[in-house]
């Protein structure tokens, strides 16, 4: 039996969005309908000052907000720089495209097409988490984290 091979894009804007730019993108994406997953990435946003003379103090950075996405309400940890979406059909990816162009006005961003997620566990994943039940979250967060990933249900 073959797996069904899902198309995957990378969107990497030309800088670092804002909060409400992020939250204005993935809101557009999650209304397309046929996202199966999605990462976010860019450098972390500690929630306390790591280093340095004001170590432990809260950290006031203004990329750390809560915003709100496809109805959940979840607070940025990263500052956004890339977006992996693996997609249901590559039919959407113009869709996508689109949406980019809406919220990109003021600077360019690149939409690239390849493999860029995990789709079966490798050695390395197996010695450290052990066998992963759903499969459809290798690769999205680490199965031992303290914290769940979110989990938002397309808005079509």
């Amino acid at each position: 039996m073959t797996e069904a091979i899902f198309p995957q894009i990378r969107i990497m804007p030309a800088r670092f969005l804002y909060p409400e730019t992020a939250e204005k993108l993935l809101n557009g994406i999650c209304k397309v309908g046929v996202v199966r997953r999605m990462t976010v990435n860019g450098p972390r946003l500690p929630p306390t000052i790591t280093e340095g003379p004001g170590r432990g103090l809260p950290n006031p950075h203004p990329g750390r907000k809560v915003i709100h996405v496809g109805g959940e309400e979840f607070e940025l940890q990263v500052q956004v720089g890339t977006l992996i979406l693996e997609l249901e059909n590559s039919d959407a990816i113009p869709v996508i495209r689109q949406v980019c162009d809406e919220v990109f006005t003021n600077f360019s961003y690149t939409l690239q097409e390849g493999k860029f997620m995990k789709s079966q566990m490798t050695v390395s994943d197996y010695a450290k988490y052990g066998e992963i039940e759903d499969k459809e979250m290798l690769g999205m967060s680490d199965p031992k984290g303290k914290q769940c990933p979110i989990i938002l249900q397309g808005t079509q």
